[in-house]
């Protein structure tokens, strides 16, 4: 179907988005063209507006509006625990469960030598500046439990441990409300590594 240029230059952007393919962004578009003017001027507003205030943390990479990110910038947080993640929704999720009360460090991705991605293109320099600068007894790793996930733990472990700092994985196993007989083998056996007392 041919759309006025207008439209077509919308489309194209939207489906620019991830995870939204072309029936999707036609449903957004179309929900553009019927909600007022003022609620897609908001929308467009909200937009620009956070590409300007927002910035990464100049200490652990997340995102922030201020000086700091908030996490940084509590005082109440444990600065000698460091919990490194891939991307800042990772930090977020870590947040939802409110257990964990250090600070963070994001690498923003992972190793990928097939994605031509090695330790140069993450954070990791500015996580070994941080460690050496700053007081810190424990390191948290919290990489996504897939291939690459795995080697950039390895890497850091590698790459941390002769500090003296200690280093530690999250536990990985089985979601809570699964069943075990559609649990896969990797996953069963992390959760039978990590299991604990009771």
């Amino acid at each position: 179907m041919r759309y006025p240029a207008s439209l077509s230059r919308l489309l194209e952007e939207l489906e620019r988005l991830p995870g939204i393919g072309p029936k999707s962004a036609q449903r957004i578009a179309y929900w553009l063209l019927t909600v007022e003017a003022g609620d897609a001027q908001r929308l467009a507003d909200a937009i620009v507006d956070v590409k300007h205030a927002i910035h990464f943390c100049p200490r652990c990479f997340n995102f922030a509006e201020g000086e700091l990110c908030e996490v940084c910038a509590d005082p109440q947080r444990d600065s000698a625990t460091i919990c490194v993640v891939e991307e800042p929704r990772d930090l977020a999720a870590v947040e939802r469960v409110a257990e964990y009360r250090g600070v963070y460090h994001v690498l923003h991705g992972a190793i990928s030598p097939i994605d031509g991605i090695g330790p140069e293109q993450l954070r990791v320099r500015e996580l070994v500046e941080r460690l050496g600068a700053e007081d810190v007894a424990e390191v948290v790793i919290a990489t996504n439990p897939n291939v690459k996930g795995e080697t950039t733990a390895l890497y850091l472990a590698r790459l941390i441990k002769p500090l003296g700092i200690k280093v530690t994985r999250i536990a990985s196993g089985l979601p809570v409300g699964g069943d075990l007989e559609f649990a896969d083998e990797v996953t069963l056996g992390r959760a039978i590594e990590a299991r604990r007392e009771m």
